[in-house]
């Protein structure tokens, strides 16, 4: 299976390897809590072509507690099929993770209005199943757009979408890409920090507008854990968990060229997991490695190394 979204949309080839290591990290002495996040499964981004019930069935066999939701396919189903779906979930006590926002809303206003109007179907379907979450990334980077003006589009339409997810009791949590040699990609530069994109929600000011994590993006963007130990558990809606590429300062690093984590130690995982249980976070954390090696390894082995991964950093704090 060919891997689709921001890596397709930058049209760029990935190229990475998979073994796994852990650097010696240091300890948050002060945490006590309980972890409330969630180990999630998203099998498209390494590679592996899963129905949602194979996915249910093949992430709770592996000791996943969360799943990505299929869109498309849950859209399709039947009422007998998704009470065997939900069923199951709670039988094998499995959450949902973030579905993927739909839309293309960072270029032609015709193709988002477009999107827009299906949004409600979108939005209605998830919601039958008892998705509560949607996530989507922001590009640093666009060939027409200054950096107040795709501000000014990024507010407009998020907006937008946010009031239709709204009435669906939908978050919709926003990506910063945080590699700076992405910014360079195209003319104009625009968000690629927490700090920007917690402006860009300021302006949109709405309830269910919260962020979507990646220890990837907070490295390259130069942030730490007092960035992660600011932010309300609440404004957090998924999280991504990858280690960078060997070889390359934080500012070198590649957007399609990432790791699973605890791959190169470049990433304190720790660090950034021991921020997100100290301050309570309790959705769901999923790999988004971006990695070659890793989409062309049989299924069965790609999802035990991935399983694998995530959960040695968990264990770490």
């Amino acid at each position: 299976m060919k891997l689709k979204g921001r890596r397709e949309f930058i049209q760029q080839s990935v190229m990475a390897a998979t073994a796994l290591t852990f650097p010696i990290t240091h300890p948050f002495d002060f945490l006590d809590a309980k972890r409330k996040f969630k180990l999630s499964l998203n099998p498209g981004v390494i590679g592996v072509n899963l129905s949602q019930m194979q996915l249910v069935e093949t992430a709770s066999s592996l000791g996943f507690e969360a799943i990505v939701p299929m869109t498309a396919e849950i859209s399709a189903m039947s009422g007998s099929q998704i009470e065997s779906l939900l069923g199951k979930m709670s039988a094998l006590e499995l959450t949902w993770d973030a579905a993927g926002l739909p839309i293309d809303f960072r270029n032609d206003e015709v193709v988002f209005s477009q999107g827009l109007m299906r949004l409600p179907e979108v939005g209605a379907a998830l919601k039958s199943v008892g998705v509560d979450r949607m996530s989507t990334w922001i590009m640093p980077t666009h060939d027409k757009y200054t950096y107040r003006k795709n501000f000014e589009v990024h507010v407009r339409r998020i907006s937008q979408m946010a009031d239709i997810l709204n009435k669906y009791g939908i978050k919709l949590g926003l990506e910063y890409v945080g590699p700076k040699t992405l910014m360079s990609a195209q003319r104009y530069s625009f968000i690629r920090s927490m700090k920007e994109v917690q402006e860009l929600l300021k302006e949109i000011n709405k309830p269910n507008v919260g962020i979507q994590l990646d220890s990837f993006h907070w490295f390259c963007a130069g942030e730490t854990t007092e960035d992660i130990l600011n932010l309300d558990k609440d404004l957090i809606i998924t999280c991504d968990l990858n280690d960078a590429k060997i070889g390359k300062t934080a500012d070198q690093q590649l957007d399609w060229e990432r790791e699973l984590p605890g791959h190169s130690g470049l990433i304190d995982i720790a660090a950034f997991l021991g921020a997100l249980q100290s301050i309570g976070y309790d959705g769901s954390i999923r790999a988004e490695p971006f990695n070659e090696s890793l989409n062309k390894m049989d299924d069965e082995l790609a999802l035990q190394v991935t399983f694998n991964a995530m959960k040695k950093s968990f264990d770490l704090i």
